[in-house]
């Protein structure tokens, strides 16, 4: 009986299985087996030899699946990256974005926070340690009011406060304010601070107001930004509510790499 391969076809066959499945995850093209198509016959008993393998060899599916996530994941950071260098004008030198800390600092660490976000809330004191304690750090404020009417309202008298030379004072009261936030606590929150309610109130109805708050919703989407707290610095993006040690890290990564 004439055997379905040759030991060099067989031999390129059972690479094919080892190659297969790491091939099929990761929608790379599988190798020929050789110069000439394969018989019908020869072709089921390659996807027998693939079954096979796979059925005594299942840990290959879960290798193959985590280096296909590892790709993905490494492209998307480098996506993410260059997308932050696309941007890196509007993230760090918007004039009409309000800046804490050292406004000559070598370094600048961007938020982008809602004044509704428990999170934002959380770890507004290790933000301010991580600025304060290094004293050379820059840190631009991106108003991103996402969680609804009360967040936009803290937002545009947050931003209308600059005018009164208030931001700093004001936007540290409405990140320390406890319970609900709503439209009369921003505003008790206002005449705390020493804001003239009457004027910010005008000041809060100015375009540029609205225009900001748009222009960050945009920058937003642009990074793949969705939730609040999101800090960038340097070519980095950190989702969520980062601890003190870790933002001290990047930053001191972003001045080694600046």
């Amino acid at each position: 009986m004439t055997p379905m391969f040759s030991k060099p076809r067989k031999a390129l066959a059972v690479a094919a299985v080892a190659l297969g499945a790491a091939f099929a995850a990761t929608a790379a093209p599988a190798p020929a087996l050789a110069d000439e198509a394969l018989t019908p016959a020869q072709e089921d008993a390659v996807r027998g030899l693939v079954r096979e393998y796979i059925l005594d060899n299942p840990e290959i599916i879960a290798e193959a699946i985590d280096r296909l996530r590892s790709k993905q994941q490494a492209a998307a950071e480098q996506a993410q990256k260059e997308s932050i260098a696309v941007h890196a004008e509007q993230l760090n030198f918007d004039p009409e974005s309000p800046v804490l800390g050292n406004p000559d600092g070598d370094v600048t660490l961007v938020e982008f926070f809602d004044y509704q976000c428990g999170y934002c809330k959380a770890v507004f004191p290790a933000v301010m340690d991580a600025v304060e304690d290094d004293g050379d750090v820059r840190l631009v404020m991106k108003e991103f009011p996402i969680l609804g009417p009360a967040s936009v309202y803290a937002a545009r008298a947050a931003l209308a406060a600059r005018e009164q030379d208030k931001y700093a004072e004001f936007h540290e009261a409405l990140m320390t304010l406890k319970g609900q936030l709503t439209d009369e606590a921003v505003d008790a929150a206002a005449e705390d601070v020493g804001l003239d309610l009457e004027q910010l109130k005008v000041d809060m109805a100015a375009p540029a107001v609205d225009e900001q708050i748009s222009a960050n919703m945009a920058l937003a989407r642009a990074l793949d930004i969705g939730g609040t707290p999101a800090f960038v610095v340097g070519d980095m993006l950190m989702p969520g509510a980062v601890p003190l040690e870790r933002l001290q890290q990047a930053i001191a990564q972003a001045r080694e790499e600046s």
